[in-house]
């Protein structure tokens, strides 16, 4: 099955998109997502010189981002934007580097017409490199 392109759903652009593409989805509920790390990614050569690691706050972002493509893809959200409202519990296991896809897994809890919350998990190669809760609210967009 095939779904929107990130692009399609979301207001965020290169280079903060951090989604390839959305390989499952389930309505109103959660996602699973791709993102492929090339190496050439604007953070990589300051975040180390010589041991490029991908900053744990974007793992953050991009479940967050994946977070987002699942409201936004309600018709009962339409003309919003969620934006963070807060991170909880967030804990980094696995270094990620260049050549690195990153599984993105989210599932959202409740909503509301003004805000919701989340959960989900950035996978590489089967380990769980990051995972958190998510609090974010909805705003006109």
């Amino acid at each position: 099955m095939s779904f929107p392109r990130p692009e399609e759903v979301l207001p965020h652009r290169s280079p903060f998109l951090f989604i390839d593409e959305v390989i499952e989805l389930v309505d109103g509920e959660s996602a699973v997502g791709l993102w492929n790390l090339s190496g050439d990614e604007w953070f990589f050569p300051g975040h180390f010189p010589g041991r490029p690691t991908l900053p744990g706050v974007l793992m953050c972002e991009a479940i967050a981002q994946l977070g987002a493509y699942v409201v936004l893809g309600n018709q009962k959200y339409v003309g919003k934007l969620p934006l963070f409202g807060g991170l909880d519990s967030a804990r980094f296991r696995k270094q990620v580097g260049p050549g690195d896809e990153l599984r993105l897994e989210v599932s959202l809890g409740k909503m509301s017409a003004r805000a919701g919350k989340g959960s989900g998990r950035a996978v590489v190669n089967g380990d769980v490199a990051c995972e958190c809760e998510l609090f974010f609210v909805l705003v006109d967009a």
